[in-house]
């Protein structure tokens, strides 16, 4: 597919997030034009502004709430209106929830799931059915490898990313007779904004090399993405391990 493109019409959903913004990067020397959707007006727009200097074809934006479901609906038609359709869908926003405190309060759990899944399936749906009417397009969506195994310093936003792998390959397998691309993204321990108050850092890598990889498994037709490679060897491994010494564990 991706030679049939000749320039991508990038609707982006999170897109001042770390990630995003730098798979965007790499778009943006393509001259591939961009519909920017984010909660914060004043980085939006510097993010738009870098990317119009890396060569975009063309950049709009838009401040929207995407816990505001009702809104879904427009906020795509808007997209498609000024880029007049749609050809790819990044999907990098989320919230990286206070385990301790979620234990405590359901409300922030239930907002946690909300933001991390409900949020992403109230748009993927509405994406899907106009990708799968219109017989092509490319979906990209940042999970986590958190997703893979539970545990306890993690659990609520594991399950939520858990959620959204499943919803994803079930996705991904209703829209390959569509030609329609479904990638699932599965980023380790980033060094980003959501992250910068975590105690134990192992593994840290810097967002650079990880919008590089986004960047590349869209243009490849990547089902599934673990970015860096190694996390996929890693969670294999943790995935194996047994229950019964699992639950001994202090991760």
């Amino acid at each position: 597919m991706a030679a049939e493109i000749k320039r991508r019409k990038i609707l982006v959903l999170g897109a001042t997030s770390a990630l995003g913004y730098e798979a965007l990067k790499h778009f943006a020397k393509d001259g591939d034009q961009f519909f920017l959707v984010a909660r914060n007006p004043k980085r939006l727009e510097t993010v738009a502004d870098d990317l119009k200097v890396r060569g975009a074809g063309k950049v709009e934006t838009l401040q929207a709430d995407f816990n505001d479901f009702d809104r879904h609906p427009k906020l795509i038609a808007q997209a498609v209106s000024a880029l007049g359709g749609l050809t790819t869908v990044l999907i990098a926003h989320g919230l990286l929830p206070d385990q301790g405190a979620c234990q405590k309060d359901y409300a922030l759990t239930e907002e946690a799931l909300r933001v991390n899944f409900l949020s992403e399936v109230s748009l993927l749906t509405i994406i899907a059915n106009q990708f799968e009417e219109q017989k092509q397009g490319e979906i990209a969506v940042i999970t986590s490898v958190a997703g893979d195994r539970g545990r306890a310093s993690s659990y609520v936003y594991a399950s939520a990313k858990a959620a959204l792998d499943t919803f994803l390959s079930g996705l991904r397998n209703r829209l390959a007779k569509s030609n329609v691309q479904v990638l699932t993204i599965k980023p380790g321990l980033i060094e980003t904004p959501m992250t910068a108050n975590l105690e134990r850092k192992p593994l840290i890598v810097k967002p650079t090399g990880v919008g590089r990889d986004i960047y590349k498994a869209i243009l490849k037709k990547k089902e599934v993405l673990y970015t860096p490679w190694w996390w996929r060897i890693i969670m294999a491994v943790l995935v194996c391990i047994p229950e019964k010494i699992f639950k001994r564990t202090n991760l």
